[in-house]
């Protein structure tokens, strides 16, 4: 195993010029991660746009037909590798076939219209995205530190715990932090959750259609981290049935019109906008968040629309200093874990910015 390790740890610069590109794309569920490694001559510059495309077969993704199987890797950004190291990268893409049209999983396309909109582009859009997850034990599918086939102690103790008989899984969570930070991700901050086995990463502040590139990322490189350590990562919105809470992917936002003096004002006129259009972005939120937005376990009603200051049951919540400053970010605490970040963002600065109602 050591000479393994040694191999996978080499370090090129020492013998080539070249490295290795992993692209990285979402696959036809929405939610699987896909990714595929080339060689590259050289290092490259911060720039996707140099990268070259590429292709794969779209029919064992389930995003095309087998006599017509060919899918178009665009690149869209870059990060660095925390698996190979040294120059090696990951590249985000976006998928597209021959014809240039974008595909119908390919939500990053849509996303970028809307943020390259001017009247969004004025307004820099910020977010930090607090992304919930369960670790499940690989051959049970039950969480990580749970007895197999029964339950843990009741819910209380584990949020933010810390002891072997409250935190499952921190070797692969600070493993993912460290691995992020390394990679370029803007991750702010991790904690155990409310259920044991749960954990979660924020993400921001961030810009744009970068908060949906960066998540999409820590989401795969997360992935790469459970895969080694002979976990399963779960980002299914109510993952136990029963008196455990469901794992979401709160979405703090602002605007530069809400950071200025008097944003207060511009805040209570977004979160007014997002009320009316409520149907509309619990649709876009993640499959099986009914599940989840039961109005117990720190949610709202999935049929009910509330906002409050402070109130963690709120479909949106706003801060104590957000209200005594009178200006700065609310949170929307709807979106299920399983959400796609490019979505929910885009749909946001959206119904805030652009709609009139």
């Amino acid at each position: 195993m050591s000479l393994l390790s040694d191999l996978i740890n080499l370090n090129l610069s020492d013998t080539t010029e070249k490295i290795i590109a992993e692209y990285i794309w979402i696959g036809g569920t929405g939610l699987d991660l896909r990714s595929k490694a080339r060689t590259l001559s050289g290092p490259v510059v911060n720039d996707p746009s140099k990268l070259p495309k590429w292709t794969y077969d779209g029919s064992s993704t389930g995003q095309a037909a087998g006599d017509d199987s060919e899918v178009v890797l665009h690149p869209q950004a870059i990060f660095k590798d925390p698996f190979r190291r040294g120059n090696n990268i990951l590249v985000m893409c976006d998928t597209y076939a021959p014809s240039g049209a974008p595909l119908a999983s390919n939500k990053r396309h849509a996303a970028a219209k809307i943020f390259s909109h001017p009247d969004v582009a004025a307004e820099e859009p910020w977010y930090g995205i607090e992304q919930e997850y369960t670790l499940l034990q690989k051959d049970t599918n039950w969480p990580l530190g749970w007895p197999t086939g029964g339950f843990p102690g009741p819910q209380g103790p584990y949020y933010c715990g810390n002891g072997a008989d409250k935190a499952f899984g921190r070797d692969i969570v600070d493993a993912h932090y460290k691995a992020c930070l390394y990679a370029g991700i803007n991750i702010s901050g991790v904690n155990a959750e409310v259920m044991p086995g749960q954990w979660e990463f924020q993400v921001g502040p961030a810009l744009g259609i970068s908060a949906g590139d960066e998540i999409w990322v820590a989401r795969y490189i997360l992935e790469r981290i459970t895969e080694v350590a002979g976990a399963v990562l779960s980002l299914d919105p109510k993952p136990i049935k029963g008196d455990w809470n469901g794992a979401g992917a709160h979405t703090n936002y602002s605007t530069k019109s809400m950071r200025n003096d008097g944003g207060y004002e511009v805040i209570k006129k977004a979160i007014a906008n997002l009320e009316k259009k409520h149907k509309e972005h619990i649709a876009a939120y993640g499959d099986g968040n009914e599940r989840r937005l039961t109005g117990k376990h720190e949610t709202a009603d999935i049929n009910t629309f509330l906002w409050g200051v402070a109130n963690r049951g709120a479909s949106v919540r706003v801060g104590r200093d957000t209200e005594k400053a009178g200006k700065g970010y609310f949170e929307d605490r709807r979106p299920a874990s399983n959400m796609d970040p490019y979505v929910v963002t885009s749909m946001i600065a959206e119904t805030t910015i652009l709609w009139k109602p």
